[in-house]
């Protein structure tokens, strides 16, 4: 169930250069197909976009904010194993012919995102190559963020993916200051509240954040980097190669 309030907003001119970098590595004569299937719309942090086990209606492509796709067990317990943000569309699963959800897709950080109907972007996968092609790169991509969130949650230290989850957002919500509260972030982690207060504690003693009153600011970027585990950089690498390797692409005109 999306969130009541939800506005939509008239795509203008500045579409032609989406901040979605999905978007973005497609063609201009891609993109204008695309276009008309789209509308921005605001997003709220709690916001739900997708429910397990409920139809796929739309996918949503990241402008600035981002939304976690989150596993719930049967006791209510729930753990972040992914992240969409300005490098993807949310949820990667509705690219294939999956028709209703298999997991939460949940608003972390506010922002605004390119909507679009199911059903018209199978079609336009269908009838062009170019939208087909970077969009099945992606979702590859995508599924390896999830493998990777899921290794990193049972093998890494609470302060080490507190530090990735701090820089994803970071990225995402084009800002240094966003929304964060420890029982919200406990939840994401799956972990006890009390282990994100510590984290988050050590983290402003050593001046690498500062946090209160529900919201956190990044305060040294490089040593947050350094205090991360080795999951963030992978998943960065891995995004970076895929625009990458679509701009080479273009570049030879073979995409």
């Amino acid at each position: 169930m999306e969130h009541p309030t939800a506005a939509l907003v008239a795509l203008d001119d500045t579409w032609d250069l989406p901040s979605n970098r999905l978007l973005e590595s497609l063609s201009s004569r891609a993109r204008a197909e695309l276009r008309p299937c789209l509308e921005r719309v605001a997003m709220h942090r709690g916001q739900v976009f997708n429910r397990v086990n409920t139809p796929i209606k739309h996918l949503y492509f990241i402008e600035r904010g981002m939304v976690s796709q989150v596993k719930i067990m049967r006791d209510g317990r729930t753990v972040e194993i992914g992240a969409v943000g300005i490098e993807g569309v949310a949820d990667p699963s509705g690219i294939f012919h999956i028709e209703h959800a298999i997991l939460e897709s949940i608003v972390q950080i506010p922002g605004t995102a390119l909507r679009i109907e199911r059903s018209p972007l199978l079609q336009k996968m269908a009838t062009n190559a170019e939208i087909a092609r970077l969009m099945q790169r992606y979702a590859a991509v995508a599924l390896n963020h999830l493998m990777q969130t899921a290794a990193c949650n049972c093998l890494h230290a609470i302060e080490q993916r507190f530090c990735r989850w701090l820089l994803i957002a970071h990225d995402n919500a084009l800002g240094d200051s966003f929304p964060l509260t420890h029982e919200f972030l406990a939840m994401m982690l799956g972990v006890q509240r009390a282990s994100v207060s510590i984290a988050a504690r050590g983290l402003q003693r050593a001046g690498l954040i500062d946090y209160g009153r529900g919201r956190v600011t990044v305060v040294d970027r490089r040593a947050l980097e350094n205090a991360a585990c080795e999951c963030y950089g992978t998943l960065r690498e891995q995004f970076d190669s895929l625009y990458e390797r679509v701009e080479s692409h273009r570049r030879r005109g073979t995409l």
